[in-house]
């Protein structure tokens, strides 16, 4: 619906604009920030266009839809601005209306829609295997995603767009972003680049220092997912070669053109003899055997029964997250020795750090690491949006971090994994800050260490300010003692933890700085 009104260019009549606006958003719970709004538009048009005239004028329209709203001032300028040189003095009482438009507008909005889908595609990169997944995680994120096909060949997806149901434009169309408007190495060509590696193909190629039991949780809740969504057992074992796995069908003696059973692995995970360690369905659960899950498709009301299948235990939770910290810590030693040799060579490791970063705030669901990858996110990138060689250090990342994607939080208390993990990912934003340093690259090095500042304040904060920072939170018990409420804020573990982190950490750069040869030797006298 539209309404529009054109009134005399009096400062007299603002009141009246006002009331247009409130009456035709009267039902609108953000009726009173348009009628601000409104307000400050108008004002603008009287004092600083000739529509303050004598005989001037302005039209105010009010357009509506479901869910969105627009105001529209239009007056008799000439559509030039002229700023202040000065930006004006902070006791003046003026100057600050199309401030105070901007931050009503996108009341509602913690933050530019554009920079929340940017931080949604970051995450959602960081934890994909494939590209299907990370179109499944953004719509799981609740973005809307727009495909973009080739002309030649019309079922080839040759990009995206995405977008927020409630950010709309005036027409209440979508506000679209492509993967190049949000980040230079967020186009789909580039995206493919980092979901597997370029020899093995293998999207987990660097998991192959995971414990058993891991590997065991990684498989099972592959497994789980793909009988999940398949249709039928083509469609499964479809699923299973796409998401990376090796899969080997076992077949009947008395029928040899029938199929039994399965087993899986990862293409990394082998036996001392170098043979694949295969793992049957009964073996990860007896929910996800060939004959129960023929059993579930054939029977749409029993599709959800292996929904049921655990995803991690809270030991396997913690050995993934030991994992991922020993993975940091390797990187960082990485960085150092290429910062003291070829700064060049730590390219695809600092750029594979902002996906751990993001999945572990993600898995976490905690702010401050969230601020940690965020502001992370300008060191990462190479300028012109290059796409850095791939080296093992990288692809190590980017395993630990679709890793930690699949754990999450874990169904217990992980305080002790967690802390190490930050800390030595805080270890590894300043060894990516000392790379862009010797780089000469001195915006990506302030934010690097931006994002260690956020990581120590992660680490350093009350434990009953950090939610679901290891485990799920509970209410404290307001009859509860001061002796145990500082117990629970300052727990023991995440202490053990950060000094064994720190103490880890002081000496790799002793031993580094032990290994690194004397810039130039000083001729005898």
């Amino acid at each position: 619906m539209e309404t529009s009104v054109t009134f005399p260019g009096l400062a007299a009549i603002v009141p009246s604009a006002r009331r247009l606006v409130r009456g035709v958003l009267a039902d609108s719970p953000r009726a009173g920030d348009m009628e601000l709004i409104a307000s400050e538009l108008v004002s603008n048009a009287i004092r600083h266009t000739p529509s303050g005239d004598p005989g001037g004028e302005f039209t105010v329209t009010v357009r509506t839809g479901p869910d969105w709203a627009r105001v529209e001032v239009s007056d008799t300028g000439s559509g030039e601005w002229h700023p202040d040189p000065d930006g004006g003095s902070p006791d003046d009482e003026y100057g600050r209306g199309l401030a105070i438009i901007a931050a009503v507008a996108r009341r509602g909005w913690s933050e530019p829609p554009r920079v929340t889908l940017r931080r949604e595609v970051c995450t959602a990169a960081a934890g994909a295997r494939t590209e299907h997944e990370f179109f499944t995680r953004l719509a799981q994120a609740g973005v809307q995603v727009r495909h973009r096909h080739s002309t030649v060949h019309p079922r080839q997806v040759t990009g995206y767009a995405v977008s927020f149901p409630r950010h709309t434009t005036k027409d209440g169309e979508p506000s679209w972003y492509g993967g190049g408007k949000l980040a230079a190495d967020l186009t789909l060509p580039k995206l493919r680049s980092r979901w597997a590696d370029p020899h093995t193909r293998d999207p987990l190629a660097g998991s192959a220092a995971l414990p058993s039991h891991a590997t065991r949780a990684v498989l099972r809740t592959t497994v789980a997912e793909a009988a999940g969504q398949a249709t039928g057992e083509a469609d499964f074992f479809a699923r299973l070669r796409a998401c990376g796995l090796l899969v080997r069908e076992r077949y009947s003696d008395l029928n040899p053109g029938q199929v039994t059973g399965y087993a899986v692995t990862l293409p990394c995970c082998t036996g001392p003899d170098g043979a694949p360690r295969w793992y049957g369905g009964g073996r990860l659960h007896d929910r996800l055997t060939l004959p129960r899950l023929r059993n579930a498709w054939a029977q749409p009301h029993r599709t959800a029964e292996h929904r049921g299948t655990p995803r991690f235990t809270n030991p396997e939770c913690a050995q993934i997250y030991r994992h991922a910290a020993r993975q940091a810590a390797a990187a960082t030693e990485h960085l150092r020795r290429c910062t003291a040799g070829d700064p060049d060579h730590g390219a695809d490791a600092a750029w594979a750090t902002a996906d751990a970063l993001h999945a572990t705030a993600k898995a976490l669901h905690s702010p401050r690491l969230r601020c940690a990858a965020a502001g992370y996110d300008r060191a990462a990138r190479a300028p012109y949006g290059r796409i850095p060689r791939q080296s093992q250090p990288g692809n190590q990342l980017r395993t630990a971090a679709r890793l930690l994607a699949m754990t999450g939080a874990g169904p217990g208390d992980l305080t002790g994994q967690v802390g190490l993990l930050v800390a030595n990912l805080m270890e590894l934003a300043d060894a990516v800050a000392a790379l862009r340093q010797a780089q000469a690259h001195a915006a990506q090095a302030a934010a690097a260490r931006e994002a260690a500042e956020h990581l120590h304040a992660a680490l350093t904060q009350p434990r009953s300010r950090r939610p679901n920072f290891g485990q799920a939170q509970t209410r404290p018990d307001r009859g509860s003692t001061s002796p145990g409420r500082a117990q629970a804020d300052f727990p023991v573990p995440l202490a053990e933890a950060l000094q064994t982190a720190t103490q880890d950490a002081a000496n790799r750069r002793s031993r580094l700085r032990t290994r690194q040869p004397p810039t130039r030797a000083r001729p005898a006298r």
